[in-house]
Order: structure tokens, then C-alpha cells, then sequence
């Protein structure tokens, strides 16, 4: 799969099979082999306090956790499922009301059962973080077949043309 890495093709099967992320607005903006860049761009309903005009923390989970999948996807030769094991996430500091969030994550390593990721969100500036994450994904799941699957297809639909 990684061979034929194609941003509009992750962007599309991103936001198709997870519902929540096209909510959120999370836009792809880089994958290659091992790696995946997202950006979510402040929105008023993503405000967790009206007060201060912050980013509510469970949009940038959310981001950080499916670019951190992404990145693992990015790995795999063959379409398979997986899901999210354990994630943890250092909260740095407050993103900065009004601006973008970008995240970036890297698989660093991709076992038979576990992949293994860290990743880092920031307005830019990735020595400047907002938080830092290390995840792991549990390989061969069940409950992600379709999605799979349907990465699988597209990226072969877009190999194909």
C-alpha cells in the first residue's frame, strides 16, 4: 500500500469511513511511508472555552489518534485492520485561539501485532509543540475490516488510472 501513497486517496477514505473526522474538518495534508501530517483549522464550535477561545482537547485527540493511525496505514503492504491500543497524550500547552493545528506522526515501528507511533502537534513550528504523543495500534483487528478494505480498493483504483 505504501508503495502508491496518494494524499487524495487517504484524504477521501479518511474522512468517508470516520465520520467524526470530516465533522471536525481534519484535513491530510502529507503521507509517505511511515509518516502522515494532518491539519485542523481553528472553528468557533471547536472552542472548549468560550472564554479564552482555546481548541476544546479532545479535537486535537482526535487528530493526534487518526494521524497516528495514518501513519501506521501508511506501512502496511496489504490492507488490514487495526485499532488504537493505548495513546497518550502530553498536553504542552494551550493552542493558540484563531490559528491552524498541525500534527504530525510518525510509525516507527510496525510489528506482526503492535505498531508503535509518536507524534507532535504544533501551529508550525514542531520544536514549538502544543502536545506530544506515543501510541500503539494493535494489528488484525476485527472491527475495522471494511475500512481496510476500502483504503485497500482506492489505493488501487488510483494505482490503476
Amino acid at each position: 500500500m505504501a508503495d502508491e501513497l496518494s494524499l487524495a486517496v487517504f484524504q477521501e477514505w479518511f474522512s468517508d469511513t470516520i465520520p467524526q473526522n470530516k465533522a471536525l474538518g481534519l484535513q491530510v495534508i502529507g503521507v509517505r511511508r511511515g509518516f502522515a501530517t494532518m491539519k485542523l483549522e481553528w472553528q468557533p464550535h471547536l472552542v472548549g472555552n468560550p472564554e479564552t477561545g482555546v481548541l476544546f482537547g479532545g479535537a486535537l485527540t482526535t487528530m493526534i489518534d487518526g494521524c497516528s493511525g495514518m501513519a501506521v496505514a501508511t506501512m502496511l503492504t496489504e490492507p488490514a485492520p487495526f485499532a488504537t491500543l493505548d495513546l497518550r497524550i502530553d498536553y504542552i500547552k494551550p493552542a493558540t485561539p484563531g490559528q491552524a493545528v498541525i500534527a504530525e506522526a510518525e510509525c516507527f515501528k510496525l510489528t506482526n501485532n503492535v505498531a508503535f507511533t509518536r507524534a507532535v502537534a504544533h501551529h508550525g513550528d514542531p520544536t514549538d509543540p502544543i502536545a506530544s504523543s506515543a501510541g500503539t495500534f494493535m494489528m488484525g483487528t476485527k472491527g475495522t475490516v471494511l475500512q481496510a478494505q476500502t483504503l485497500g480498493a482506492r489505493l488501487a483504483k488510483g494505482a490503476a488510472s
